[in-house]
This record gives structure tokens, sequence and C-alpha cells, in this order.
């Protein structure tokens, strides 16, 4: 690792404790870092917001796109504080970021009762028998929506 990866590093883990202190949500923060500047931050806001989805990744996430302007992160490092979880992941999959470095993982975040295990686990199972089932129904409608993206010329692709 080079000082600046350690320098953006102990960023996302200065952020997890400020926003912890801050009881903006749980011990969890990121940076994400294009042509070696940091371009987003986040920290885990997902109490004080009330909203599920914004952990620290995804905050810097979106963070990062606004600031750019652009929702490709291609050549982007995402640096967090602790493993994703499999939002988070998704979510920097989504994004095209290049590499994900991190700091402690999933089996640390479990110690301090954030267990996402059964999560990596559901996602083995068959949609219909998951804890929360999966039924499906009107896929011709949804089919021709997509048809319709499909033959759509103006179509921002992503």
């Amino acid at each position: 690792m080079s000082e600046n990866d350690e320098r953006f590093m102990r960023r996302a883990i200065e952020l997890a404790r400020e926003g912890m202190n801050a009881d903006n949500g749980g011990p969890f923060g990121s940076v994400v870092v294009l042509d070696g500047k940091i371009i987003g931050e986040g920290n885990n806001r997902v109490t004080s917001t009330n909203d599920p989805t914004a952990h620290a990744e995804v905050v810097a996430i979106r963070n990062a796109c606004a600031a750019i302007g652009n929702f490709d992160l291609t050549g982007a490092v995402v640096y967090a504080s602790c493993e994703p979880c499999p939002m988070c992941l998704a979510a920097i999959y989504w994004s095209r970021a290049e590499r994900i470095y991190i700091a402690g993982d999933r089996h640390d975040a479990a110690r301090a009762g954030f267990d996402d295990a059964y999560i990596y686990e559901e996602l083995s199972v068959k949609p219909e028998m998951r804890r929360i089932p999966i039924d499906q129904f009107l896929k011709d409608e949804c089919v021709s929506v997509f048809d319709e993206w499909i033959a759509k010329q103006d179509k921002v692709e992503y």
C-alpha cells in the first residue's frame, strides 16, 4: 500500500468515527478516489435519515457521482472502513469502480452486531424459498417495457 492509500483509508475510518459520534448511524465510512483525489465521501446515515440504503459506500458513491456529473466511476477506487455488505458491493459494481480497499471485514462487523451473513446465504437460495419470497406476475407487461427500451433510439445506456 502507498502513503496515499493509507491516507485515504484513514479518512474512511475517520468518517466512520465522526458519523458514529454524531449519531448519524453505524460505525462505517467510505471515500471514492479518482485520479488520486477524493471525489466522494460518506458515512453511515441509516438511523439519522431513516434510510436503510444510506450505507457509507452508497453515500460516498452518490456524492462522487454528483461531484463529477456522471454515474460511471470507471477508474475510481473505493476505500471502505469495513468490507461492504452485499448491497454496497452491488452498488460498487454498478458504479464500475475498479478496486475496493477495506480495513475491517464482515467478521469484525458481525462482532459489533452488524451481521450480513444471512443476506449472503439468502443469495444462494431459490427466490421463492427466501425469507422474503419473490413471486412473479404480469411478466408480459414488464417485457413490453423492456422491448420499448430496446427500440428507444435516444436512451442513455449504462
